[in-house]
């Protein structure tokens, strides 16, 4: 042992403590408004159905209708692989996890519209249609067929269908909570929302829904659904959708971007309404800005060129929704809406592309970061909660197995859970 170094300070120790007080409240703001993600599973995409259209066997459904638009336009690995320009090393592992999650899980988030694509109808006519999706949705949680999230898409909070979507929303967990309670995967999208308020009000009728039935309070969480420029920027040129997050009190889950709708508000022309447009982009940038760190995921919008016609037209649309999606995951927009069963076979194959691409590099990447072995680019705590987090949502939804992650890292999904949670601050709970 060599000589013990002196260590000499100049500052009284209440100094530490006065600053450590002064900060104490921007101390609990942090932990209030920036908790961090909830390190609960994000679903690759979310499927829209309108209500009426939904039944008891919708989602084999689009499962099936998917699986034989492969078998009819890309009947194997190459023909698939050639349509999407994957490389030959990634053709196989693609098309056969494309094709095993569409016979097994083939939607991830479902969401029974009662807006847009279901429209005015007699209120006898909504109230019926409300109250068997409740049922519908309940048998298929009570007999393990449904997907891992479901719930309704409800009429905005806009005048003039405002009491017609908060009768709907009553109607349809009433009857979740008649036929068991509610289930853990549900989730409820506030649609066109353009003011806070819109939020704050929202969040006073789902309280008063919990307080009716002796719920938690909190348990009922909802997305909030970008459609509008209102959303984005406010009359007094600040980030709408900050405000937004905050008007939720905590209950809000994500901000999903509403590609059509927000297009036509500012006056984009049918041709060119699609989620890689620039005014998306600088939407979808802010909502990302504004949701970090607090917990809120940011979803993508959708593509409405579908994948049907002839085997060319099909080809052309596959080609058009795995560029876009691919294109989403790149800026770390890790869901996206499909609005048909041709959709998601390109869904899957971009999103298990994307994955399986990477997933070497990450693992190495991850592998030297937690045995700290070193290598040829120096990575940080925020870099391995970035590496840790591509693995666990590669193995939510398929793209990778946890057999084949521990055999290049070594690490369990604990030890990958524990570097994408780091304490604030920077360190990991293992003081790394």
């Amino acid at each position: 042992m060599g000589q013990q170094e002196q260590v000499a300070t100049s500052l009284a120790g209440t100094v530490s403590e006065e600053i450590s007080a002064s900060l104490a409240p921007v101390d609990a703001e942090l932990e209030r408004r920036y908790p961090g993600d909830p390190g609960t599973r994000q679903p690759v995409h979310t499927v829209y159905v309108p209500g009426d259209a939904f039944a008891a066997g919708t989602l084999r459904s689009w499962g099936d209708q998917a699986l034989a638009a492969l078998d009819e336009h890309a009947p194997d690995a190459a023909s698939f692989a050639a349509v999407l320009g994957l490389p030959d090393e990634l053709a196989e592992p693609v098309y056969s996890r494309v094709r095993a999650k569409l016979e097994r899980e083939p939607v991830e988030d479902l969401r029974v519209d009662f807006e847009d694509g279901y429209g005015p109808r007699p209120d006898a006519e909504e109230d019926a249609t409300a109250a068997r999706a409740g049922r519908l949705i309940a048998e298929a949680y009570r007999t393990g067929t449904a997907a891992p999230y479901m719930g309704i898409r409800m009429k905005c909070m806009e005048a003039a269908v405002r009491d017609r979507g908060i009768r709907t929303l009553d109607v349809f967990l009433t009857g979740l909570m008649e036929a068991g309670g509610l289930p853990d995967g549900l989730v409820l999208t506030l649609p066109k929302v353009t003011y806070p308020e819109q939020v704050g009000a929202f969040v006073r009728l789902l309280e008063a829904f919990e307080k009716a039935h002796g719920l938690d309070a909190g348990r009922l969480g909802f997305e909030i659904q970008i459609e509008t420029s209102q959303a984005i920027l406010a009359t007094d040129g600040t980030a709408t959708v900050a405000r937004l997050i905050q008007a939720a009190e905590g209950r809000a889950t994500g901000l999903h971007y509403g590609t059509f709708d927000y297009s036509a508000c500012l006056g984009v022309s049918a041709a060119h309404q699609a989620s890689d447009h620039p005014a998306a982009d600088h939407a979808k940038a802010v909502m990302q800005v504004a949701a970090a760190g607090t917990g809120v995921r940011v979803s993508d919008g959708s593509t409405n060129v579908l994948p049907v016609g002839p085997t060319a037209k099909v080809h052309d649309a596959w080609r058009l929704h795995y560029g876009l999606t691919r294109r989403a995951l790149a800026r770390a927009y890790y869901q996206g809406w499909d609005m048909h069963p041709g959709h998601i076979p390109t869904r899957y194959a971009a999103v298990f592309a994307f994955y399986r691409e990477g997933f070497e590099q990450a693992a190495a990447r991850l592998t030297r970061y937690a045995n700290r072995t070193g290598g040829d680019v120096m990575d940080e705590p925020a870099t391995a909660k970035a590496l840790s987090g591509y693995l666990l949502r590669g193995l939510d939804c398929g793209a990778l197995d946890i057999a084949e992650v521990a055999r290049l890292t070594g690490l369990t999904r604990a030890d990958l859970e524990n570097f994408a949670a780091p304490r604030r601050g920077g360190l990991t709970a293992s003081g790394q």
